[in-house]
């Protein structure tokens, strides 16, 4: 009788409760529990089960690099984040009343870490996040517009809750590319952007050519915007003096 049912959960996709039925038969067993008690005890355990899976689904397509949260985020080092740095990020105040996100410093002090945190908070409390480098951002919209998925591609990034381009700067962004960035963000106007940068936005001409489209561009990046600018040695130069 009990593989039936479990077959039948199965059938139902009742991953949760299938989980632990055998546990909470021995729980109800050996505690008394009444017919609601032991119903109540699946039911939570299928809505913790779906609730973690959301979670992971949401991490799995943000494609983030590394692993990263908030909570583990360093501040007892001179990088300019503060504890009320952090709780005001975890308030989720940026994505609750969308405004962009702008991370800048040099390179290795923990700019890719500080946005990898902040998406990943965001996919745990319930918003969808893509994060890309700034290299394979402009791989990949070449590439999809080669393949005849630029349209499909463009679309999710619009759609995105949470979009972190991490690194611009690092080279010359193409024209074409310079355009699809001033429409993803023009069209994500109500959305949250996140950019990490080692390179002031009034130091971006020398990595976009079109004037009128950075004009655009350095203007919604520059007003109302979380503006993070991050200080201090690289922690790969740190770790190098340690070991």
């Amino acid at each position: 009788m009990i593989e039936q049912t479990k077959q039948t959960m199965l059938d139902l996709k009742l991953f949760g409760v299938l989980k632990t039925l055998d546990q909470r038969i021995n729980e109800a067993s050996s505690h008394g529990w009444g017919h609601t008690e032991f119903i109540s005890s699946l039911v939570t355990d299928e809505k913790l089960y779906r609730e973690v899976s959301r979670v992971q689904r949401r991490i799995r397509a943000a494609n983030f690099r590394t692993d990263a949260t908030l909570e583990r985020v360093d501040v007892t080092v001179k990088r300019s984040i503060t504890k009320t740095l952090i709780r005001d990020l975890m308030s989720l105040s940026y994505l609750k009343s969308p405004r962009n996100i702008l991370i800048t410093g040099p390179t290795g002090v923990g700019k890719t870490y500080l946005a990898t945190a902040i998406g990943e908070y965001s996919c745990r409390n319930g918003f969808a996040c893509i994060f890309i480098g700034v290299s394979v951002f402009i791989e990949k919209l070449l590439m999809t517009r080669a393949d005849g998925t630029y349209l499909k591609y463009r679309e999710r990034l619009i759609k995105t809750d949470l979009l972190i381009i991490d690194d611009i700067g690092l080279k010359k962004i193409p024209h074409e590319i310079v355009m699809d960035l001033h429409d993803i963000l023009e069209e994500r106007q109500g959305k949250t952007t996140l950019i990490t940068t080692q390179l002031p936005l009034k130091n971006w001409k020398e990595i976009i050519d079109d004037e009128l489209a950075l004009d655009t561009i350095v203007d919604k990046l520059a007003h109302g915007t979380l503006d993070i600018k991050l200080e201090g040695e690289s922690y790969r130069k740190t770790r190098a003096k340690k070991e």
